[in-house]
């Protein structure tokens, strides 16, 4: 594989899971408030996502991800206008899952699980992807090798700019 195609195929990633980035980071912006589980406890007597998954929060991602899903698609032809939502909602919901399974191994909201949280998200995006789009397997693992650092990266600078209490 050329230079110059590795290139397109970094380029293509990044604008598929664009509004999944935008939607997972929104709620750190824009968060806070009521909890989505009403502050309940599941059968094991954990909480059901914890106190920092919010209704503000996860419609703030659901709007700045369509948002950018939309711009997107009157840039790019190949995104249908609705790609937008449908990455958002994925990446809120596998954000979710990611919080949902921290509960249950035990961890506090904000206790760092590595991998699931820097995936979670951007598995439910380009899982959600497959209703407008079937991913080549070489854009897929692109794109997550691209979050990791991404997703390091933005996280120390959030934490730097104080807009999150940890660095991960």
């Amino acid at each position: 594989m050329s230079l110059e195609q590795i290139g397109m195929l970094v380029a293509e990633a990044l604008k598929l899971v664009l509004p999944a980035y935008c939607a997972n980071a929104a709620p750190v912006i824009f968060g806070g408030g009521a909890p989505l589980d009403f502050g309940k406890n599941f059968w094991d007597q954990r909480r059901i996502f914890g106190e920092h998954k919010t209704f503000r929060g996860f419609f703030a991602g659901l709007v700045i991800g369509t948002l950018v899903g939309v711009a997107e698609s009157l840039v790019f032809e190949q995104y249908p206008v609705f790609s937008g939502v449908i990455l958002a909602l994925g990446a809120l919901f596998g954000d979710l899952a990611g919080s949902f399974l921290k509960r249950r191994i035990g961890l506090s909201p904000g206790a760092p699980l590595p991998l699931v949280d820097q995936l979670d998200f951007v598995f439910g995006a380009l899982l959600f992807a497959y209703t407008f789009t079937t991913p080549p397997w070489s854009l897929i693992a692109t794109a997550i090798l691209l979050t990791l650092p991404i997703h390091f990266l933005t996280n120390v600078i959030a934490y730097a700019l104080g807009v999150k209490d940890k660095p991960w």
